[in-house]
């Protein structure tokens, strides 16, 4: 028996990661001064998070430091379970490799620990969707080594597919320079953003128009999903949920997967991304 790990960046409600037996870690935000912890819906109101937001805060984000590594680990290696976590993508955060850190640390005091800290290279519903099919395996019987050599063949095959609302927050974040945000908006240009092998963001086009972006969004996601009938899609709106039943009914216009979940954003990935952001996930060919 081995436990499956994941963190609050994978963006899935608390009650399926419970009903997977799944554990995570909480990313903790900043916001109009007050530490708070994503927990994934149990007590953390994300709606209360869009409103602050739309009212105009700025929140500010953390990745988990090894202290708090160390504990979550320990609580597995002091009852001998074995335990896999799979982490959101070092190419978004350092949180990687405070994980390995922590995993010294733990075999220090338990040299016999196994703790495997599984780079996702991926990030929201895309950490999501992997992390409920590796529980899945683990129902079906597959050992820890059996799931990681799973997880290696995998891993890139995970497609994001994101369009964002607001250009500010991503000159904010960096990403995008003062300039360019106010020509785009201006020119109501909505980019379209996917992780690169790396597990990094980047833009692939820009498209004039929320409707042709949501639509774009919804034909990547057909034309990359292998085996639609029995996939599961993932889609993560930050507040703006019409639009992502929207991009929901625009796909099952083209194929009809398994099922599509719609989830809210986290308040880690929409600290950066603003209001109005729609991301869809889905498995198919490895990304280039």
């Amino acid at each position: 028996m081995y436990q499956i790990l994941t963190d609050s960046c994978c963006d899935v409600p608390y009650k399926l990661l419970k009903e997977l037996n799944v554990d995570f870690i909480s990313m903790y935000i900043d916001i109009n001064g007050q530490e708070i912890a994503d927990d994934l819906g149990k007590s953390f109101d994300i709606n209360a998070f869009y409103q602050e937001i739309a009212e105009g805060a700025l929140p500010t984000t953390s990745q988990v430091n090894v202290g708090r590594y160390t504990e979550f680990f320990k609580q597995y290696a002091q009852q001998n379970i074995p335990v896999l976590y799979v982490c959101f993508s070092s190419g978004l955060s350092g949180s990687y490799q405070s994980a390995l850190q922590a995993v010294e640390i733990v075999k220090e005091d338990f040299p016999e620990a196994e703790i495997h800290v599984f780079d996702s290279l991926a990030a929201s519903g895309g950490e999501g969707l992997m992390v409920y099919e590796a529980a899945q395996k683990q129902q079906e019987g597959l050992s820890l080594a059996e799931l990681l050599a799973w997880l290696e063949k995998n891993r890139l095959t995970y497609q994001h597919w994101v369009t964002v609302n607001d250009l500010n927050h991503l000159q904010r974040g960096g990403r995008l320079s003062k300039t360019s945000a106010a020509i785009g908006g201006l020119m109501n240009i909505k980019p379209i953003i996917d992780v690169d092998t790396q597990g990094k963001l980047r833009t692939l086009e820009k498209i004039r128009g929320r409707k042709k972006a949501l639509q774009h969004i919804a034909d990547k996601i057909v034309e990359n999903t292998a085996t639609p009938n029995e996939q599961v899609i993932f889609i993560n709106s930050s507040g703006d949920y019409d639009s992502a039943k929207e991009v929901k009914r625009r796909i099952e216009e083209q194929i009809q997967p398994k099922a599509i979940e719609i989830f809210p954003l986290g308040p880690t990935i929409t600290s950066h991304t603003g209001l109005g952001c729609i991301v869809a996930f889905t498995r198919g060919p490895l990304r280039q």
